[in-house]
């Protein structure tokens, strides 16, 4: 979740908004610290906490927070067996700001800068008990997701984790998955020759492109992202999934197709001078398998579990999924 660009869309729609943030988690607490939750005065919110019990409450409190008006955050620590009558046994610690028109200069500088990657921050409380964020250097070690210092401020991290996917065509299939990975830890580059083929808007994590040459766009790709293919055209499959498989540095090249397709495409790409150990690479067809169903929105959702084992570890070579084309 885009912590602050939801907060923006919270003050525009409502004219005020609440962020619940998990600021220590202990034991067996159903989320870590650093989960957050951004809640509207309709009762509509973005995100989670964990669900059951902790998250009701948490709602309930970031209401009650909101129609006091803008004022100093309030923290409760809650214990999740004494407190909830949950058999977790955790302790968790939440924070609940609220803002409204006031803060949105704030808002919209974080915003900005959260839309161009993992943001860090710094939160210091000003003179009425308000937490006053401003963006931090990144530092060059990963921290938890929310350090308190000794002198009371906050240093926090936002999108620590995202995991970069090219995605190729925008036909039903890529809509469908750019949809079924907006809540996910994914920043999507959503490629396409045909301006017309993209809705009007996308999920905040997706940047859509149009490309006069697809292939070319995977030259500004980071080591290590994810390549995903499904464009309206066979032969400019085969060029995009051969760079990506050539060049040896991607975390997952995956290409939706059948079988057959796939055979094709490593008779053709062997012919051209790939060896095994790039061709092993290959994922297709995509999806995980066992899930059926020839949907778009099947289809996508089958995708999206295998891209979430995907950037949990490595996958064996030539893992195959269902999806075909």
């Amino acid at each position: 979740m885009q912590t602050f660009n939801r907060l923006i869309e919270a003050l525009d729609a409502e004219g005020a908004g609440a962020l619940v943030s998990l600021i220590k988690a202990e034991g067996s607490a159903p989320r870590e610290s650093g989960t957050r939750m951004v809640v509207r005065p309709s009762g509509a919110f973005n995100g989670t906490i964990g669900g059951g019990q902790l998250e009701w409450q948490a709602l309930a409190a970031a209401q009650d927070a909101l129609r006091q008006g803008r004022a100093a955050p309030v923290r409760r620590t809650v214990l999740l067996g004494p407190d909830l009558a949950q058999c977790c046994g955790g302790r968790v610690e939440w924070l609940i700001e609220t803002f409204d028109a006031r803060d949105a200069a704030e808002l919209q500088a974080l915003a900005a800068a959260e839309r161009e990657g993992p943001l860090v921050t710094q939160a210091a409380q000003a003179a009425d008990g308000r937490l006053s964020r401003k963006v931090a250097p990144s530092p060059a070690k990963a921290g938890p997701a929310i350090e308190t210092r000794p002198d009371g401020s906050l240093i926090e991290r936002f999108g620590d984790g995202w995991t970069e996917l090219y995605l190729f065509g925008a036909g039903h299939v890529g809509r469908a998955l750019v949809l079924a990975l907006a809540p996910l830890p994914f920043r999507v580059r959503w490629i396409d020759q045909r301006p017309e083929a993209f809705p009007l808007r996308a999920p905040t994590n997706v940047t859509m492109v149009q490309a006069k040459d697809p292939p070319e766009e995977l030259a500004t790709a980071p080591d290590g992202a994810h390549v995903l293919v499904m464009t309206h055209s066979h032969p400019l499959d085969l060029a995009i999934v051969a760079k990506a498989l050539a060049e040896e540095r991607f975390a997952f090249v995956g290409l939706i197709g059948s079988a057959t397709k796939r055979a094709r495409f490593l008779s053709q790409m062997r012919s051209a001078g790939l060896t095994k150990t790039m061709l092993d690479r290959l994922t297709c067809p995509i999806g995980l398998p066992g899930v059926d169903g020839k949907e778009p929105a099947v289809i996508a959702a089958a995708v999206a579990a295998q891209l979430l084992i995907a950037r949990a570890g490595p996958l064996s070579p030539g893992r195959r999924g269902k999806a075909a084309r």
